[in-house]
């Protein structure tokens, strides 16, 4: 094969000595003859050449033609808006790029740029034989109504006696930079004001209502603000090493069944971001062994962990119905929003603690201060009630005083027993038939004997048919083989969560009510919250009255039928 001959430019000229070195260069390379600078360059553009053959006359319009040409071909590819602006706001020359944008967008340029122009000459000395001084770019920020952002750098070109006579702008759109950051600055307040209420205003509240108020607000972020309908959010419970669900929306509820464990292998994707503390972006679910089921057809799915400081404590779980729904920026938002929710659960959490510590401090201080001033009033009492012997109106009225005395010494001492008590349980006279509890099947479960013992004692007055068992493991086997009217269930056991016997009654008897019981609101793996979700009936928080223990279960007793 014979290797391709060497191609020479030659811009034509009209000597004899040009044709003749023109026919001599024939003879050992291919010639391609150009009539004028403008066509001897777009040949340039679109060949290549070994060399060019010219006049000297036209070397050096021809360079300047090629310099000119190349940075102008620069200037209109690259992805940034250039433009040149004087003193009275006339655009001289601008790139295609910015050429492209907005007219309104041209206005705001000029308006910044003759400002700029101005600013510069401000800043210069004056003096013609003084070393002229180039005055630093400045930064603008431009945008127009539509949400569309432009950022742009003006600098000076300084001519003869060190004044500006105009600007050049280089100018670059920003509305997807700007976007994102709103969209982050967004997330990160509806974070900061989750945080905010739940340390201020749910302080205020009932623990059924702190944990009722957290589920809405996120569940109401993670639709309006990130519009995602698909989540679900899992604690970790470090005891178990288990991935717990406690809030979730539009998943299956096969899919939150399923037991899932903070590891790297053979527990899904989630159990290995709760392993990793690394987020994970599942572009298809049919490609990725990891992925264990989670919405009905989903396609693509994004996990990222909970952090708390520098620990995971769970992990966020979004489902889509569609292929690669999910992007980085996607996956940079559910972090920041998943560290406002890791701490949201956190303060919650340390509210109950803190319920917790203050009533079993209050409790202790009360029965302190109170126990002298009950001491004196029962002494004086028995004292005057000596002196009034015959006056039986009197002795009654004191012997009352008496009495009462006792009872606010009985109620204390119970109250100091904390959670291992029910108020009032042994003033409760046996009231035989009740059309309400008379014959009604009802389990109770809770690992305390004391408290086991009580309600069994209270119900049988009423001739209810109690069965009582101390795990949960015991009472999810009773829920298989029988058929009760009732559960009332500790939330915490040493061996199952009152989640876990909720979710066995629902899945056996899906119309059978289920009380949870819980000392002052104590619940780590956040039972009442997903047992809420799903039907609840109540939540009774120890130590509680007998009088809210039969409220409670008259009230779930008598559903319609047609709810059971």
């Amino acid at each position: 094969m014979q290797p391709a001959p060497t191609k020479i430019l030659v811009l034509s000229g009209h000597s004899a000595t040009h044709e003749a070195a023109v026919k001599a260069l024939r003879q050992g390379a291919e010639v391609v003859e150009a009539q004028a600078i403008d066509q001897a360059i777009n040949l340039l553009r679109s060949d290549e050449f070994a060399a060019i053959f010219a006049d000297a006359g036209d070397f050096l319009p021809l360079e300047r033609a090629l310099v000119s040409q190349q940075a102008s071909l620069i200037l209109n590819t690259i992805g940034e808006g250039v433009c040149i602006v004087d003193g009275q706001g006339r655009t001289s020359w601008m790139n295609k790029r910015l050429q492209g944008w907005p007219t309104r967008l041209h206005e705001e340029i000029n308006l910044d740029c003759v400002e700029a122009l101005r600013f510069f000459n401000s800043t210069m000395t004056g003096d013609e034989n003084a070393q002229p001084l180039v005055p630093r770019s400045k930064r603008y920020a431009l945008s127009l109504e539509n949400q569309l952002y432009w950022e742009m750098m003006v600098s000076p070109i300084v001519g003869p006696g060190g004044r500006v006579a105009q600007v050049v702008g280089v100018v670059w759109d920003n509305t997807a930079q700007r976007r994102l950051q709103q969209k982050i600055d967004a997330i990160d307040r509806a974070g900061s004001e989750l945080v905010r209420l739940e340390s201020e205003a749910m302080s205020k509240l009932s623990v059924t209502q702190r944990l009722k108020l957290l589920e809405d607000k996120i569940v109401h972020n993670v639709r309006e603000l990130m519009h995602y309908d698909h989540f679900g959010i899992r604690i970790l419970d470090r005891r178990t090493n288990k991935l717990e669900v406690v809030i979730s929306s539009g998943i299956s509820q096969e899919s939150l069944s399923v037991e899932l464990y903070a590891s790297k292998d053979g527990n899904g994707i989630s159990g290995y971001v709760a392993a990793t503390g690394r987020s994970y972006i599942c572009s298809d679910v049919m490609r990725d062994s990891r992925y264990i089921s989670g919405l009905d057809h989903a396609r693509s799915s994004l996990t990222v962990p909970l952090y708390l400081h520098d620990k995971v404590i769970g992990v966020f779980n979004i489902e889509s119905d569609k292929l690669a729904a999910f992007t980085e920026d996607d996956r940079q938002f559910a972090e920041i929003f998943g560290r406002n929710v890791a701490v949201a659960l956190n303060i919650l959490d340390l509210l109950v603690i803190e319920r917790v510590s203050t009533r079993n401090r209050v409790t202790e201080d009360v029965c302190s201060e109170v126990a002298g001033p009950l001491n004196d009033i029962s002494s004086d009492a028995t004292s005057i009630l000596d002196d009034y012997i015959g006056h039986d109106d009197l002795r009654g009225r004191l012997q009352q005083i008496m009495d009462n005395v006792s009872m606010i010494r009985k109620c204390l001492n119970q109250a100091a027993q904390g959670p291992k008590a029910i108020l009032g349980a042994d003033d409760l006279e046996d009231v035989g038939n009740d059309p309400i509890l008379n014959g009604a099947r009802i389990l109770v479960a809770d690992d305390e004997p004391n408290i086991r013992d009580t309600i069994t004692d209270v119900l049988r007055k009423y001739r209810a048919e109690v069965t009582t068992v101390a795990s949960g493991g015991e009472a999810i086997a009773l829920v298989e083989l029988h058929q009760y009217d009732l559960i009332v269930s500790d939330i915490r056991m040493p061996d199952k969560t009152g989640y876990d016997i909720f979710a066995a009654v629902r899945k056996r008897h899906d119309a059978v009510p289920v009380i949870l019981m819980t000392g002052f609101g104590y619940d780590p793996n956040h039972s009442i919250v997903r047992a809420s979700q799903e039907g609840l009936q109540a939540v009774l928080f120890k130590p509680f009255k007998v009088g809210q223990l039969l409220a409670e279960i008259r009230k779930a007793l008598q559903q319609p039928a047609e709810t059971k």
